[in-house]
This record gives C-alpha cells, sequence and structure tokens, in this order.
C-alpha cells in the first residue's frame, strides 16, 4: 500500500515537473513575438492544458501495457522509473536545457524494467514502433511542416503586402497557442495517467488497463497547475535564442506542432512537444534562410534529446539497483 501511495504523488510530482519544464514549448513563441504577456500565456497554457489532460488518447495505453511488460512491471519497477524521470526533470530545467520529459519517463520505465527482469522485459516493437522512429521523425516533420506553411505565408503575403502588416497573424498566434497547449495537454499528461495506472495494476489495485476517474482528473489539475507556474529559463531559450520571430512565424511554427502533437497522440505515440516545437521554430527561421537560424542551440537540443533515453534508462536501473542494495 504504502509503494502504491508513493507512486500516485510521485507521478503527480512528475506531472507537476513535466507542467513547468514544458510550459516553455507552449508560451515561448507568442511571448517572443510579444502577442501576449508573460502572465497571460502562461494562464492559458495552464488551462488549455488542463482540459487537453482530460480528454483520453492513446498514449495512456502505451505507457501502461505497451513499453515493458506487465509481468515485470512491479510497484518498485515504477517507482523507480518516475524517480529518475523527476530527477532528470530538475536538472534540465535548472540548466535550462529543453530536454524531454516524455523520454525521461519512457527512458527510466525501461531502464528500471530491465534491472528487474533482464532485456526480455523490454516490449522492444512498442519502444521501435512508438517510441523510437517518433522521436526521430516528429521534430522533423515539425521542421518540414512549419518550413512549407512559412514559405506560402510568405508567397502569399509577397502577392499582397498589406496583409503582413495587418494584426490577422496576431489574432491567429493566440489561436495556433491554443492549439499548442491543448496537444500539449493530451499527449504529455497521459503520461502521468499510463505511469499510475501501471503503478497501481502493478500493486493489484486495479484489474485492467481502464484508468480510474480520478487519476485522470488529478493529473490534468497538476498538468495545469504546473504549466501555469511556467518554466522561464527553457522560456528563453525556446522562444529567444534559436531565431528571431514575428507573429507569423509564431502562427507558423505553433500550427506545425500542435498538428504533429494531436495526430501523435491519437496513435498512441508519447512524442516530446519540445522536440516538436523546436523543430517548428527551426523551420520558420529556415523559411527565411539558413543564416536566421542560430544552429548552435537545435545542434545543443540534438544532444540533449539523443542523450535523454538512454541517461533517464541508466538513472531508472541505478535507482532499482540501489532499492535492492538496501532492501527496499
Amino acid at each position: 500500500m504504502e509503494i502504491a501511495i508513493l507512486i500516485v504523488i510521485l507521478g503527480l510530482i512528475f506531472d507537476y515537473t513535466n507542467g513547468f519544464h514544458d510550459a516553455a514549448n507552449v508560451v515561448s513563441t507568442v511571448i517572443a513575438t510579444r502577442v501576449m504577456a508573460p502572465l497571460s500565456a502562461i494562464v492559458m497554457a495552464g488551462v488549455l492544458n488542463f482540459l487537453g489532460a482530460t480528454q483520453i488518447s492513446g498514449v495512456v495505453q502505451t505507457i501502461s501495457s505497451g513499453l515493458i511488460a506487465i509481468e515485470a512491471a512491479s510497484t518498485l519497477v515504477v517507482l523507480c522509473a518516475v524517480l529518475s524521470a523527476i530527477l532528470w526533470n530538475l536538472g534540465t530545467w535548472y540548466y535550462g536545457i529543453p530536454s524531454s520529459s516524455s523520454y525521461a519517463l519512457i527512458g527510466g520505465l525501461i531502464g528500471a524494467g530491465w534491472a528487474h527482469q533482464d532485456i526480455q522485459a523490454v516490449l522492444w516493437h512498442g519502444v521501435l514502433d512508438k517510441v523510437a522512429i517518433p522521436m526521430v521523425a516528429s521534430p522533423i516533420l515539425g521542421f518540414v511542416i512549419a518550413l512549407l506553411i512559412m514559405k506560402i505565408l510568405l508567397f502569399w503575403t509577397k502577392k499582397k503586402p498589406a496583409i503582413a502588416d495587418k494584426k490577422i497573424f496576431r489574432h491567429l498566434q493566440i489561436g495556433s497557442a491554443c492549439f499548442v497547449a491543448l496537444s500539449h495537454g493530451l499527449n504529455d499528461a497521459q503520461k502521468s495517467m499510463g505511469l499510475i495506472t501501471l503503478g497501481l495494476i502493478a500493486g493489484g489495485y486495479l484489474t485492467t488497463l481502464t484508468t480510474p476517474l480520478w487519476v485522470i482528473l488529478s493529473c490534468a489539475v497538476v498538468m495545469g497547475l504546473g504549466t501555469a507556474s511556467g518554466g522561464l529559463r527553457i522560456i528563453r531559450t525556446m522562444g529567444f535564442a534559436i531565431t528571431k520571430i514575428d507573429s507569423m512565424q509564431g502562427f507558423a511554427a505553433e500550427t506545425s506542432a500542435s498538428l504533429v502533437i494531436l495526430t501523435a497522440s491519437f496513435l498512441g505515440m508519447p512524442v516530446s512537444s519540445t522536440h516538436v516545437i523546436t523543430g517548428g521554430i527551426t523551420g520558420v527561421g529556415s523559411a527565411k534562410g539558413m543564416l536566421h537560424v542560430d544552429w548552435r542551440i537545435p545542434r545543443r537540443l540534438i544532444a540533449a534529446w539523443v542523450v535523454t533515453l538512454p541517461g533517464a534508462a541508466l538513472l531508472g536501473a541505478v535507482f532499482y539497483w540501489m532499492a535492492h542494495l538496501f532492501n527496499i
């Protein structure tokens, strides 16, 4: 009982850290273009993250049953997974690195499951189809779609230059930012729900993979609160360091990101909103020419992207081995 309660508490703490860690993904562009004030943008993101989190997608099923075998998912494995994800989130947030909360949690789960029951505990086909391929494809799609949208908008405004000077894109960007916030809640909060559901099954408190209503609502509330607390360190990196953007570019980047994240959510793919929006921002900058992008930032993000999954997996395994060492 004690470990199950601890899993629920830590699962919600992870959900909260996910909210403030990834709040930058939702609000960075709308703040960078000065379309919304930081406080207004963060509150908007918090509310829409909550609404998105109450809508169930296939991501819950992927986390709870698609990555490690159910028989390998002891309460200790789930506990070590969430501990490693929280530690990774806090460390990368402190240094302002927009790494992925999603892959931190997935890595922790894989590492702890592997340590518990060796390599056969990991459902490698699920990891490949639902994690590895989308991990590579989603930021590339974010980049390409944003680049295409931006090229179309540049062509359109060149034909009708008066449109570019009007406030239409400021209004459109508020709408696209809302969709990013909604899609973030739909994808990211589902991971905490899936983890808590898995922990309850491992502890014998659930017999099916159906997520209880109280888990859905509590994760939605905590995700919204976490987002509302903001992540200003990462906002500076995402909104200002990659490229200088205007409201037209912000609209294109956010539209691209929301399309990719929403599609992935319904396909049960727990993608990283950090990576997708980074691809979108880089894409809109590249639409005006490669020199408009500070490529040092994307390279740094790619390094964090590559390291997160194995790094969190190692942390998950270390936590599991330490628990056994101290007979926990």
